[in-house]
């Protein structure tokens, strides 16, 4: 399985990080360890959304679609921080 995911930041102003991994629970720790993308060090992440998917391929595309989509972004993320 490979996933697409949301990542949100804690804090005042809350920041948005989108990336694909075939572990997520895993990824999502590792970016909480402060040992994840160079973006995502020194913040607490909270996983908001994700997608899963049975080609790498095919998860990808999706990440690069989201990644490039600010407004479906911001969409997300809206709906997360009113729900919690």
């Amino acid at each position: 399985m490979h996933f697409v995911y949301l990542l949100i930041s804690s804090g005042t102003k809350p920041n948005t990080y989108v990336g694909y991994t075939n572990d997520l629970f895993k990824r999502v720790t590792v970016h909480n360890l402060g040992k994840g993308a160079k973006y995502t060090r020194g913040r607490h992440w909270l996983l908001a959304y994700y997608e899963i998917f049975k080609s790498k391929n095919l998860a990808l595309k999706r990440e690069y679609a989201l990644k490039k989509n600010y407004k479906l972004r911001k969409s997300i993320k809206d709906n997360y921080l009113i729900n919690l």
